[in-house]
């Protein structure tokens, strides 16, 4: 049906309505419905917009007049009373026209009705501008990599109400795009953070993205990972509190995208050893700039501010870095400028007061700071007379003023150690010792490097074996696997006293903090040496809870260490499996199979009962290589001794059980393990009681196994 200009019809009119009840004036365009008590035809009605021409009289513009003309036809097109009855009826319940206002001349009218509407027309036209203004402007900062420039357009804006919208609008836009846009979103976020916009709407704009996860993965199929990720990043750099986890998942539906963000975030981010780095250098971020370069920066803007004192310039330096998990670095350079140079060290404290006072350096990172101090204080006395002293006093200031917690820092009264040496003579050893490792990498002759350690440790001193084992873990970790097979072959073959092994291992942990700046997975490659030690008896597995007491923290890098190497050796078949982690042989060529080696041991036993050496038996057997392996050699040699009543074979197992060479858990083990059924009759009296002797061994130590003769 046709209508005349002017006209809604009643279906029109009820989906205007029921848009105009339910519209967001924050998310939707604005829709102008208004709504008239009176006819389409009262005299206060506006003039429709498409009625055109000009009027032959002269009434006054706006106000009909009986001689107004607006069209050929003198009536207005429009039904009676908009179609709703005729003479002697009231008419529709409501009349809505389109083009009407409010009138203040209306009985009914209230000033705070036309306010409310006027603010929320205004309101939502303010937000659809800024929309549109962020989209380019975060498209220009990706094509200019511009900070600065980005920073004043948005504060040009002067729409800081609406800045929570900015920071969803960046983060889902880097979503979509490559890591180099995903770094350059959160360092903009870091920049602007406080400065430019509140820290309220950067969590604001975090909670609306966490919302509406479900949506944006229709778009972006990596949605959880990644917007976890940006999560994380957040709270690393300081952003977000971690708090903000707990409680989105709180107000979150249970079957929400956004739980699955935020369990990412806790669980695969923010609770990984040293995430902090790893986080940060995820889009390649850190990836620009190396830990000395870092180091180079933090000395040139100590020296300038000791010369200057502009402890602002000095702060924006700091932040500028961009490496808040490095901040301990700035501490202990600055403690150690304030010791060498007197005049400055006012200045410099006052420099660390302020950055802690403003949160730029928290309260961790002095701690720590000062901790590796006190760690170094050793070495910083070839240097600076009366170091311990001076840094006493430093320490002594900082927690009067109270920036400081001296009571979470390790005492600086040194424990006395017996046969302590000189740092001289140890800082000689350690260059010695790394060249022989060096040579030891190159050449893989392990009795060359026994002949070189003997001449350099001629008094076999228990502190320069603890040295030689943590310098050459620490130089393996830095290499390829090969190296890492060779350095745990020669441990095992130095045979080291364990109590030396184990201060080598705890001297490991302790310096694993600085380690991790150049290996992130050192957690790892430490459980691994350790485990490997147990498994080559370099160390029994009761030493491992020896070194536990030493790192009591239960999130301590000594406790994760002890935790992964524990569970390595926990697994099926772990001694197999921690052989070859690294290749096996110490030459980069693969390990042996099971069957290769039962094999091998057939072979040599078969040999040493045709009249073969006893002592060319027992290095054979040492040339395995497979220490965990022996009980397989104790079990072949007892189904050959019951077959064939061969005495000799009794004096190859108790020289090798005299000698150290099968340890008595070995020895236990392969008595312990089934024997065929045909050999149990013909058991004699020795094998009987040599039987019943590892076997209450057996029950004793570990109360796994009963043997029943």
């Amino acid at each position: 049906m046709e209508y005349s200009d002017g006209f809604v019809s009643k279906e029109h009119r009820e989906l205007a309505r029921s848009a105009s009840e339910s519209a967001d004036p924050l998310s939707a365009s604005p829709l102008q419905i208004s709504i008239h008590t009176k006819s389409a035809n009262s005299p206060n009605s506006p003039r429709s917009p498409n009625r055109t021409g000009s009027s032959r009289g002269s009434p006054s513009k706006g106000s009909p007049g009986k001689c107004e003309r607006l069209s050929h036809s003198p009536k207005d097109g429009r039904p009676k009373k908009g179609g709703s009855g005729g003479k002697g009826t009231w008419g529709g319940l409501l009349d809505v026209d389109d083009s009407h206002s409010l009138d203040p001349n209306d009985p009914n009218f209230e000033s705070s009705e036309e306010c409310d509407h006027t603010t929320v027309r205004k309101s939502t036209t303010d937000f659809l501008e800024f929309k549109r203004n962020v989209t380019i402007i975060v498209e220009e900062y990706f094509a200019t990599d511009d900070i600065v420039s980005t920073a004043n357009e948005l504060r040009e804006l002067e729409m800081s109400g609406y800045h929570y919208y900015f920071v969803k609008k960046l983060v889902s836009m880097a979503m979509d795009r490559d890591d180099k846009e995903k770094e350059m979103a959160a360092v903009l976020l870091s920049a602007l953070y406080a400065d430019i916009i509140d820290p309220p709407q950067v969590y604001r704009g975090f909670c609306k993205l966490v919302e509406s996860a479900d949506d944006l993965i229709v778009d972006i199929p990596d949605t959880v990972d990644v917007l976890a990720l940006f999560i994380a990043r957040a709270v690393v750099d300081d952003m977000l509190p971690p708090a903000f986890l707990k409680k989105q998942m709180a107000s979150l539906p249970e079957d929400s995208k956004g739980i699955e963000v935020l369990k990412r975030a806790e669980k695969g981010y923010l609770s990984a050893p040293h995430h902090a780095e790893i986080i940060e250098r995820r889009w390649g971020g850190g990836m620009k700039k190396t830990v000395e370069d870092v180091k180079a920066k933090i000395d040139n803007l100590l020296q300038e501010y000791a010369v200057s004192g502009d402890k602002k310039e000095a702060c924006r330096c700091i932040k500028d870095l961009k490496v808040p998990f490095f901040h301990h670095e700035i501490v202990k350079r600055a403690l150690i400028m304030a010791m060498e140079r007197k005049q400055a060290e006012g200045r410099l404290l006052d420099l660390l007061k302020e950055a802690s006072e403003e949160g730029l350096i928290n309260s961790s990172q002095t701690s720590k700071g000062f901790g590796r101090m006190i760690d170094s204080v050793d070495d910083l006395s070839l240097d600076i007379p009366n170091a311990p002293r001076i840094l006493q006093s430093l320490i002594s200031k900082a927690a009067s003023e109270g920036w400081l917690c001296a009571s979470s820092l390790k005492s600086l009264v040194p424990t006395p150690v017996k046969g302590s040496l000189q740092d001289d003579s140890a800082k000689i050893f350690k260059l010695k010792a790394q060249s022989i490792i060096q040579e030891y990498f190159l050449s893989g002759d392990i009795s060359e490097v026994g002949s070189c350690l003997g001449s350099e440790n001629d008094a076999y001193s228990a502190e320069l074996n603890s040295i030689f084992i943590k310098r050459l873990i620490t130089l393996a970790m830095d290499r390829k696997n090969r190296e890492k097979e060779m350095a745990s072959v020669l441990l095992s073959s130095l045979c080291f006293p364990s109590d030396d092994v184990v201060n080598g291992f705890i001297m490991l942990i302790e310096s694993a903090d600085d380690t991790a700046l150049d290996n992130p997975v050192v957690v790892e490659d430490l459980a691994m040496f350790l485990a490997r030690a147990v498994v080559d008896e370099v160390l029994a597995p009761r030493q491992l809870e020896e070194i536990g007491t030493q790192f009591s923290g239960p999130e301590s890098i000594g406790r994760k260490v002890l935790q992964m190497a524990k569970s390595s050796l926990k697994a099926r078949l772990s001694g197999e499996r921690i052989l070859r982690c690294w290749g096996g042989g110490g030459t980069g060529s693969p390990g042996w199979d099971i069957e290769d080696v039962k094999d091998k041991v057939g072979r040599l036993l078969e040999e040493f009962e045709s009249g073969g050496d006893i002592g060319e038996a027992c290095r054979c057997i040492k040339e395995l290589s497979m220490p965990f392996f022996h009980h397989e050699v104790v079990k072949k040699a007892l189904v050959a001794i019951i077959e064939k009543k061969n005495e000799r074979l009794w004096r190859l197992l108790d020289q090798c059980f005299s000698s150290g060479l099968i340890t008595t858990y070995q020895m236990m083990k392969g008595f312990g393990r089934d024997l065929p059924k045909r050999m149990v009759p013909v058991y004699d009296n020795r094998l009987c009681s040599w039987s019943c002797y590892f076997s209450s061994r057996l029950s004793d130590q570990t109360n796994e196994e009963n043997l029943t003769v």
